[in-house]
């Protein structure tokens, strides 16, 4: 019975001690928070991209017929962007 309690008792001791260290680690990333959320809402939209390659072409096929320098623009970003990450995709 006493060896019970005594379990009882470290178990309130470390819930306590895990609820203290999770409101510190908050507090230390709580600046990180916003862009977090927008670097995740970027790999959603990625995501998504990378499911419906057509929907990705007819958009850019809309911005290379309504804004043709701003499509070249963005093609050369992505195709620099694209060549940088293969080229360092073997040291992650």
């Amino acid at each position: 019975m006493q060896k019970l309690s005594a379990l009882e008792l470290r178990q309130h001791e470390l819930q306590a001690q895990a609820h203290r260290e999770r409101k510190e680690l908050a507090t230390h990333f709580e600046p990180w928070e916003k862009p977090l959320s927008w670097a995740d809402k970027g790999v959603d939209i990625f995501n998504f991209f990378k499911g419906n390659p057509v929907l990705l072409t007819g958009v850019f096929a809309a911005l290379a017929h309504y804004k043709p320098k701003l499509a070249s623009r963005v093609l050369a970003f992505g195709w620099g962007a694209m060549k940088l990450f293969k080229s360092t995709k073997h040291l992650i």
